[in-house]
């Protein structure tokens, strides 16, 4: 093992045909846990996110030929081979691979794969063990499956933007592609489950996994709200729609989140701040009549927030224990110590970038017997062509691969 740790998805190989943000995100997720990924990506453009900059980081022939932020965010742990599926020659090095792969995950509209012999149903029979994941933007089913699926659409079309803004202002996303990173993360636990089956049964599957399903899904206790009682809830703001004082607040000097999540705490926070008497009040002393007189109890609180600092009330009211917070910058983010202390900052060496390494945004979780591991930067277009066919095909490069047996995995 040369003294690292074990690896949980160790064996697993994913053969990677997605691109953008939500496929990519589901596959840098189980690289970082052990599986080989082999990225598939067009001759000459690759993904297209390599080219959504600036930012970019330069390769080491020092002309702006690197690679974005935004590719980076979501392709370590992989190796890429470009492969032109339009062409008889990739259609066949693509099956030459899928017979080696336990996972195949793929984001082309619905059927899309179907023209070059690639959809599940047109695999399945010869590798019955393959787990194929489709991600789109509405499913392999229902009136709007033929349509390509954009985060920010799917936004607006799932809901979060009705709930997501100031009460008088315009509907507003989310400030990054929530809706790709969690359809990723559903397809990567889909994935996942679909592994520990085949495990007891010997049979892979088809997974259909789409960002409006997972946005609604997500949706969480504002969508179960609207179940309960069918009424159309407003924008609040940074606001809650259960809790109450639950939102930023102004100081003297910097914003500050305050987050009371209880009747307790709302005692403890009026102690603190000096405004016992509306703890005892009989409008504000309970969460229910807290929400049915949010907007005079916020001004109330705010009033008095704003005579003191935000250091001298995040101080106090943690001393407390009640729950607050500042609201950082991504600056304040990377350099707050508790931050640094977890490892969020993930700085890993490059060969292709002039300064040798890179920073990234490091894996979360934190297993105690199979930690994430990083083992490869984002690739570079094509970069390991003849690793992954000499890896997964031990393929004579000198000679097109031939004919391969049946998968048995």
């Amino acid at each position: 093992m040369n003294g690292l740790p074990a690896a949980a998805l160790a064996g697993i190989r994913i053969l990677d045909l997605s691109r953008i943000l939500a496929g990519p995100s589901a596959t840098q997720l189980l690289g970082d846990l052990g599986a080989d990924v082999v990225k598939v990506e067009k001759p000459l453009e690759g993904d297209d996110t390599r080219r959504w900059g600036p930012p970019y980081v330069n390769g080491t022939d020092g002309k702006a030929t690197g690679e974005s932020a935004y590719y980076l965010s979501a392709n370590r742990n992989k190796r890429s081979i470009a492969i032109d599926l339009a062409s008889a020659e990739g259609r066949h090095q693509i099956l030459e691979l899928v017979a080696k792969a336990d996972v195949l995950v793929e984001n082309y509209k619905a059927g899309g794969l179907a023209q070059y012999g690639l959809s599940y149903e047109q695999l399945r029979v010869k590798f019955p063990g393959l787990i194929y994941c489709s991600i789109t933007g509405f499913g392999q089913t229902g009136p709007y499956a033929s349509r390509p699926g954009y985060d920010f659409l799917i936004q607006g079309m799932g809901g979060i933007m009705s709930l997501t803004g100031e009460p008088d202002g315009q509907p507003m996303k989310v400030g990054v592609g929530i809706a790709d990173v969690m359809t990723g993360m559903y397809a990567a636990t889909g994935i996942l489950a679909a592994l520990h089956y085949r495990h007891s049964s010997g049979k892979g599957q088809h997974i259909d996994v789409s960002l409006l399903d997972t946005q609604i899904a997500w949706l969480v206790n504002a969508g179960t709200n609207y179940l309960a009682d069918r009424q159309l809830p407003t924008r609040l703001g940074n606001g809650h729609p259960n809790i109450v004082p639950y939102q930023v607040f102004a100081t003297l000097d910097s914003p500050m989140i305050l987050a009371v999540g209880n009747d307790a705490q709302f005692s403890r926070f009026c102690k603190t701040a000096g405004l016992d008497g509306l703890s005892s009040d009989p409008k504000y002393s309970t969460n229910p009549q807290r929400i049915h007189h949010r907007e005079e109890l916020c001004v109330l609180i705010e009033q008095r927030l704003q005579e003191q600092s935000r250091s001298i009330w995040l101080s106090a009211l943690e001393a407390a224990g009640v729950p607050c917070g500042p609201v950082n910058n991504l600056a304040d983010v990377f350099t707050d110590p508790h931050v640094k202390a977890r490892g969020a900052e993930l700085r890993m060496p490059c060969g292709w970038a002039d300064s040798g390494e890179i920073s990234l945004l490091a894996n979360p979780l934190k297993l105690s017997a199979t930690p994430p591991s990083y083992r490869l930067p984002p690739p570079r277009l094509d970069e390991h062509r003849e690793e992954v066919l000499r890896d997964w095909l031990s393929a004579d490069l000198r000679n097109p691969p031939q004919e391969s047996s049946s998968c048995t995995n």
